[in-house]
């Protein structure tokens, strides 16, 4: 008995990509492209309308990025899989779209034949990954990173601010991380707030310790807190 078509709408800002995908995808038997969108917006608004078995979803995108559209699918239409498909195989990506509610995460380098695997996972209510994503998803679970709702902010957000306006050196994103440690936040609580890898967080700490010319934890939460 033939499997039933798989509908899929494909989610991407850059034209030229997108009419990329929609030609591999109806070379492969089994699947029909639904629709397509240019931002995250629209694939909301076409996954309400079209109710495709499968989301090809890039994650950078103008206005509604491919995050928040992934959460607000995972919300609105729930029997709709999003599969990530994106450049950007970094710790954060790939925790954000995780939490988010995406069901896979593919690299556009992907072949066909993995691609094609990939929409049939998800859409069976399967997950499935690239190596390199399981790689960093195993990292993090090696590391203990907690899981953290996507809608909790960091609770420093405003000391952040602060600190950055204090020592201008700093990035914004070391100065969130510096936050936390002064707060007294494990790395792994950090990765979770900040929806990072253990490994990033780690980078970011080292980077800000030789910023601040500090040797440890203790120096850097007593020069917060001078």
């Amino acid at each position: 008995m033939d499997e039933p078509v798989i509908r899929i709408l494909v989610a991407d800002d850059q034209a030229i990509v997108r009419d990329g995908l929609v030609t591999v995808l109806r070379l492969v038997p089994g699947l029909e492209v639904a629709g397509e969108a240019s931002n995250g917006s629209e694939a909301v608004a076409l996954t309400a309308e079209l109710r495709p078995e499968v989301v090809l979803m890039d994650l950078r995108m103008p206005g509604v990025d491919g995050v928040e559209a992934t959460r607000r699918i995972a919300a609105e239409s729930p029997d709709t899989a999003v599969l990530v498909l994106t450049t950007f195989a970094d710790d954060e990506s790939i925790l954000r779209a995780l939490t988010a509610g995406a069901r896979g995460y593919l690299t556009k380098d992907a072949g066909r034949a993995e691609l094609a695997a990939a929409v049939r996972a998800v859409a069976r209510g399967q997950s499935t990954f690239a190596p390199e994503v399981s790689a960093v998803l195993l990292g993090a679970l090696t590391h203990g990173t907690p899981t953290a709702s996507p809608a909790d902010p960091p609770r420093t957000t405003d000391d952040a601010g602060a600190l950055q306006t204090r020592f201008p050196q700093l990035t914004r994103r070391e100065a969130e991380v510096l936050a936390l440690v002064a707060e007294g936040f494990s790395n792994g609580e950090i990765a979770a707030a900040l929806f990072l890898g253990v490994s990033t967080v780690k980078t970011h700490i080292n980077s800000l310790f030789a910023k601040l010319a500090v040797r440890d934890r203790a120096q850097a939460i007593t020069l917060v807190r001078s």
